[in-house]
């Protein structure tokens, strides 16, 4: 069966997710970072609410992914967090300077993780060398690779995402950045398993008033009152063509 993995930025978000057909929630803060790990009462929450398997990610900061100690200090201290409040996975990832994997951090922190299924977020797509990446984290046991196939977008790495599914001997490779309903197929056609979307929109806030001339951004040009929320009927409609495909596929 492919599996859809909604990306979440709020509880609410991941119980939308959760009741339109969703396999898992990636739960994240600050979709301006490009997500960053959650608030110990979001992840409180999560675990008491959502029944589907949630996994966290943990990320001390937006940005690159070379830490500083302490930033790496924080970092383990929340996947020890996650892991001791029972979620059953957590996404992480971390280069060295020169643009590799940073193995003896990743080694420290699959570690810490004990029985957590581990994915390794799109770090993967900065590295120099995917094809070594996928080997050391083929070492390290990670269970999946969120990758957009080292492209700003995955239908543009398509390729690579196919080489990377035909390559891998363990890693789930799981499509990520920019995978909608109107390219779902693309993504299913070259044999990957795993698919993640934020499948989401815009949503205007409840705010009747809004202060005029004052903003709580630096981009003044940032709407503050609407927000990306999950859309319910577009997760449903992409696995519900999920399905469709699975069923075609056991009857041909």
């Amino acid at each position: 069966m492919t599996k859809l993995e909604v990306c979440c930025y709020s509880v609410d978000c991941a119980l939308t997710a959760e009741q339109a057909g969703a396999d898992r929630v990636e739960l994240c803060a600050s979709q301006a970072d490009g997500g960053i790990t959650p608030s110990y009462g979001t992840l409180k929450l999560a675990r008491e609410k959502v029944k589907i398997p949630v996994h966290p990610i943990v990320r001390p900061r937006g940005g690159d992914f070379c830490y500083s100690q302490s930033e790496f200090d924080v970092l383990k201290s929340d996947v020890a967090c996650i892991r001791d409040m029972g979620f059953p996975g957590v996404v992480v990832g971390m280069l060295d300077a020169e643009g590799h994997i940073d193995m003896p951090r990743m080694w420290e922190v699959m570690a810490l993780c004990g029985e957590m299924a581990v994915t390794f977020h799109r770090a993967f797509d900065m590295c120099l060398n995917p094809k070594v990446a996928l080997e050391q984290l083929t070492q390290l046991g990670v269970a999946r690779i969120l990758t957009s196939g080292q492209q700003q977008n995955a239908e543009v790495g398509l390729p690579m995402l196919r080489e990377l599914n035909q390559l891998t001997r363990g890693p789930i490779i799981m499509a990520g950045a920019g995978v909608r309903l109107t390219n779902l197929q693309k993504f299913v056609d070259i044999g990957l398993t795993e698919l993640h979307s934020s499948a989401g929109r815009q949503v205007k806030s409840s705010m009747r008033y809004r202060k005029a001339g004052v903003t709580m951004s630096s981009d003044t040009d940032f709407d503050e009152f609407s927000r990306y929320c999950v859309d319910g009927d577009i997760v449903a409609a992409m696995k519900s063509t999920l399905q469709f495909d699975d069923e075609i596929s056991r009857t041909a």
